[in-house]
């Protein structure tokens, strides 16, 4: 096998309605869980930061599940959740990403300046109304910036799940390995990178629309320090 090419261009070519399946089917089972994840992480977090007694514990117990062994919870899952299926993977994913967006989403909320509560309050806003139409917009760009973190690590902790019989794109890996034929390999790597990196983009071009002001807060930070120094 000292002969065999890295990457062999009939291959890919004959199989490109497989490669995008295992593209497609891989994206959902990331980036699924981080949709999940995002809709408990925000009220969560809501939750955290009016109580902050309760972050401590939360943050705590996320942390022991983002250390545990994506394998050993898929072994724990199996029995009720079954072999080769997506909850297997996507629950302890969804968790992997919460530990990420629920930090994420308070700091957000934290860094919203006193300031700007006051004023909403005083032009007649509620708290439910603040919250959506001042508090929330103005911890987005932190929200992102979580978002694009778990996104990615999702997309990459995804081909694990090949090992249980569903993980996406991570089944060239095990077919590569298992043949000694590189080529699999090869493009199983660079279409997780793709997938991570579209979807980094996609979230960077979110973020834009969503909070236009964020990019000008950033430039005018850069041109503080630069003046500084």
């Amino acid at each position: 096998m000292t002969d065999e090419p890295l990457v062999r261009w009939g291959w890919i070519g004959s199989h490109l309605a497989y490669l995008r399946d295992l593209t497609l089917d891989h994206a959902v089972i990331a980036l699924v869980p981080v949709l999940i994840a995002l809709l408990i992480a925000v009220p969560l977090g809501l939750l955290c930061t009016r109580y902050p007694r309760l972050y401590q514990p939360v943050a705590l117990v996320f942390n022991v599940v983002y250390a545990l062994p994506g394998v050993a919870v898929f072994v724990v899952l199996i029995p009720y959740t079954g072999l080769a299926t997506r909850t297997t993977v996507m629950i302890p994913l969804t968790c992997y990403a919460l530990a990420v967006l629920v930090p994420a989403t308070v700091d957000g909320l934290r860094a919203v300046p006193e300031a700007l509560r006051q004023s909403a309050t005083a032009m007649g806003y509620g708290p439910w109304r603040r919250l959506a139409a001042v508090e929330l917009p103005a911890a987005v760009s932190y929200v992102v910036a979580g978002l694009r973190v778990a996104a990615v690590s999702s997309i990459s902790l995804a081909a694990v799940g090949a090992l249980i019989g569903r993980g996406g794109l991570g089944y060239l890996f095990i077919d590569g390995f298992q043949r000694t034929f590189p080529t699999p390999i090869v493009a199983g790597i660079v279409l997780v990178a793709a997938l991570a990196l579209v979807t980094d983009l996609a979230l960077v071009l979110a973020l834009r629309l969503l909070a236009p002001w964020a990019a000008h807060e950033r430039r005018a930070t850069r041109r503080q320090r630069g003046a500084a120094q």
